[in-house]
């Protein structure tokens, strides 16, 4: 593995890795309010007071003018950060209120909290979509390489009917054609069905390629003669050809549909309130104007584009980047 591709596995382990621990990383819930904090500025942690090296520490901040919303940094008590306390790796004393790294949203939740926990829906939805895909067009992809003739001309001319079709336009119709109130498991599972109608063609026509190239292979015709059925020559031998594609297949559309998750919940089709994703945060940060007023509310932007630029880099350099699968981005 090149450093590239290394730098791009350390960015992804460390995203799904935060995203798994959330609960360790910090000691609030993403649904946690906290009065006087809306809109708060992010409390970094120091390790410099007076000129001089200290132990890890935070200044909290002090609400100055409620209407405005604005904050002054307390500099005269100094809050120490505690280690491995309250089921917390990192934590404060919060009598003297909450420590909030990424700061708080309009209603006073924790930004970081909101970003570790939302990563595991839109993750979730991103990776099931993907395998659901992947498992059509697998499918799909071996039954008409292996077959061919009139099989393989239908199934190829679903898959480009569905190809040519702006995919994210029939995302957003078909979301928009079920119903509005959904739990957020059902929310969860639509959004997978309908994100992988319409990405399996990327790996059905790359598949139908592979197996029909290697179904006139020795070893195919050595099973043949074997007495092996069609399926067990086609799962046991000719799919396994495809592997390295699937892989590379996989990484570009885990980040296009990452985008659509949050495209949706933009629009108001995905996750809503009380759910916690990074579409339903980016929401909420485009109604109340993040870009003037408190720009770490786009901290789920920032992590949208880790996601994506880690996958970027995983795959640099292979055969199948700049494919069709990046269709929704």
């Amino acid at each position: 593995m090149t450093r590239v591709r290394a730098a791009g596995a350390l960015i992804l382990v460390s995203i799904v890795g935060a995203a798994l621990a959330a609960p360790s990383l910090t000691p609030h819930t993403p649904s946690q309010h906290f009065s006087g904090y809306e809109q708060a500025p992010p409390m970094r942690p120091r390790v410099v007071r007076d000129g001089r090296l200290s132990r890890p520490f935070v200044y909290p901040v002090v609400l100055v003018n409620r209407l405005e919303r604005t904050y002054a940094i307390d500099r005269l008590n100094a809050v120490p950060i505690r280690w491995f306390a309250n089921g917390a790796i990192a934590s404060i004393d919060e009598s003297r209120g909450p420590w909030l790294p990424l700061g708080a949203d309009a209603l006073g939740r924790d930004v970081f909290a909101r970003t570790l926990y939302g990563a595991r829906l839109s993750l979730g939805v991103a990776c099931a979509a993907t395998l659901g895909a992947l498992a059509i067009g697998l499918l799909v992809g071996g039954i008409a390489g292996f077959h061919g003739g009139r099989t393989e001309t239908l199934l190829m001319a679903i898959a480009d009917f569905v190809l040519v079709l702006p995919a994210i336009y029939v995302v957003l119709a078909i979301r928009s054609a079920l119903p509005a109130e959904l739990t957020v498991s059902q929310v969860f599972w639509s959004l997978t069905g309908v994100l992988a109608a319409v990405g399996w063609p990327i790996t059905g026509r790359g598949v139908r390629a592979i197996v029909a190239g290697e179904r006139g292979r020795e070893y195919a015709e050595a099973a043949y003669a074997l007495g092996a059925g069609p399926w067990r020559i086609l799962l046991r031998h000719l799919l396994p050809a495809s592997t390295a594609f699937i892989a590379l297949t996989a990484t570009m559309m885990v980040p296009a549909f990452v985008l659509a998750e949050g495209t949706l919940a933009l629009v108001g089709m995905g996750f809503r309130v009380p759910a916690t994703s990074w579409g339903v945060m980016l929401r909420d940060a485009w109604q109340g104007n993040a870009f003037a007023d408190a720009p770490w509310l786009l901290a789920p932007a920032a992590a949208i584009m880790m996601t994506v630029l880690g996958l970027q880099l995983l795959t640099s350099g292979s055969p199948v980047e700049g494919s069709q699968a990046g269709t929704f981005q």
